[in-house]
This record gives C-alpha cells, structure tokens and sequence, in this order.
C-alpha cells in the first residue's frame, strides 16, 4: 500500500452520481456533476465502456487517452481495492461512478470508500438521483421509518419466505420495506407478491424513475392482483407497508 509522501495534500474521492436510464445527463444531474468529472482523470466504474461513454455525454471535449479507469465489479479480486486509491495518496481526486444513480448504494462502490475512510481520504458524495430514494419520496409510504433489502432471494421458496417475513415486520415496526429485483424477473416476481402477501398491504411499484415511460403508483395487494402492467425489462422499485 502506497503511503503518503510528507506534506503532500491527499487527493480525495468524489462520488459521482449517473443517470437511471438513456436521458440525457444535464437534464437530471446538476452542473457540479459537468465540472467535477472535467477536472478528474482517474476513476473507478463498474463497466469501463459505459463509464467512459457517460463521461464523454457529460464533457464530449474531455479527451478520453486522459482517463485512467479502474474497474469495480463482482469478479474483482478484493485484494487489489486499495491500490485503487494509490492516486489520492498521490495528491490525485479519483471518482467513482455507479452503473446506474449514486456509488454506494447498491453499488460496490461501497468498498472503495470503506478503504478511504480507513486511509483518512475524504470522501465527496455529490448530488443526484438515487431510484431508491425517489421511489421512497413518491410512494406515500411510511418515510420516516423504513430499509432496503437489497434484491431478494433466487430460489422461489426462499422468496416466499423472505416476503411473508418482511411483511411481519412491516406490520409490527410500521416500516416500509424496499426491495429491488434483476429487471427480466419483475413480472414474476410482481406475480408472487400478489400470490405470497396479505389483500390489505400495500405495495409500491416504481419502474423507468426519471425517464419518460416513469411509471409510479401505490396501491393494495388486492388492487395490484387485478391489473395487468408489463415491467419487463424496466428497472422497478418495489416498497410494500402492512
């Protein structure tokens, strides 16, 4: 691990949210997001070719030979993490960008800050939007109270499971519990709520946040058991309140 050098200022690690979808950047990012990444060329993305074709809608004259990009996915070797804050201790500002809304949050930008606090870098999360968040706000739901779970388990019994369980709790703390699943199993997993929780629950449905196809509305287990809606393939929020 590279150490600081005396009297070298640290660099510090920016968090750079990106958009939920195929809009165009400035029309749901703020102007810090434009002036933050013109003035970083080191990063650590998720998939490398997606970051730089964001970067480049961000700042098409920003010249892409300029970016040194680390890649931070399921299939990183967790030992080689802290190098990539090697260029902070340099005295270089690194970003982190998440595939879709802000590093950290369901996002395995989360280890590389963890690594930062460990080596007193500062950390700078900037503004923009969070799927979990807005879906949260827009719902009707219980905002003072509530967590989120993360995608839910594969194997159909285990989701069962997991469903009636966090059903329980929301009846008995009033908490609103969010939950997220691959984009492709929506409509099976909409079929299970329907099938697997109580008439009464509510639940939230929240696909495509931001884009124009943004679809949001809260209704009852019941409500929800006799329409019919096509999530396939569009990133869903789901919050359910007993």
């Amino acid at each position: 691990m590279e150490e600081s050098k005396p009297g070298l200022v640290l660099g510090k690690v920016y968090l750079i949210p990106t958009t939920l979808g195929d809009n165009a950047p400035l029309e749901v990012l703020p102007i810090s997001i434009k002036r933050t990444i013109e003035n970083i060329n080191h990063y650590v993305v998720e998939n490398e070719k997606t970051a730089r074709r964001f970067i480049k809608k961000v700042s098409p004259s920003k010249p892409q030979p300029s970016l040194h990009i680390e890649t931070l996915n399921k299939y990183t070797d967790p030992a080689v993490i802290p190098s990539y804050l090697d260029p902070c201790i340099s005295g270089h500002n690194i970003g982190i960008l998440s595939e879709a809304g802000c590093p950290g949050i369901a996002d395995p930008g989360a280890a590389v800050i963890k690594v930062a606090h460990e080596r007193r870098i500062q950390v700078v999360p900037l503004v923009g939007p969070s799927s979990i968040l807005m879906a949260m706000m827009s719902s009707g739901l219980n905002g003072q109270n509530f967590a989120f779970n993360g995608y839910l388990p594969i194997d159909t019994p285990e989701r069962k499971s997991k469903l009636k369980q966090l059903e329980r709790l929301s009846r008995d703390s009033g908490q609103s519990q969010i939950f997220m699943e691959t984009p492709y199993r929506n409509g099976k997993l909409l079929l299970e709520l329907t099938k697997t929780l109580q008439k009464q629950t509510r639940l939230c449905i929240a696909a495509d946040i931001t884009l124009p196809t943004e679809f949001i509305q809260t209704k009852s287990i019941h409500e929800w058991s006799e329409m019919e809606i096509d999530l396939n393939k569009r990133p869903t929020i789901f919050i359910i309140q007993a």
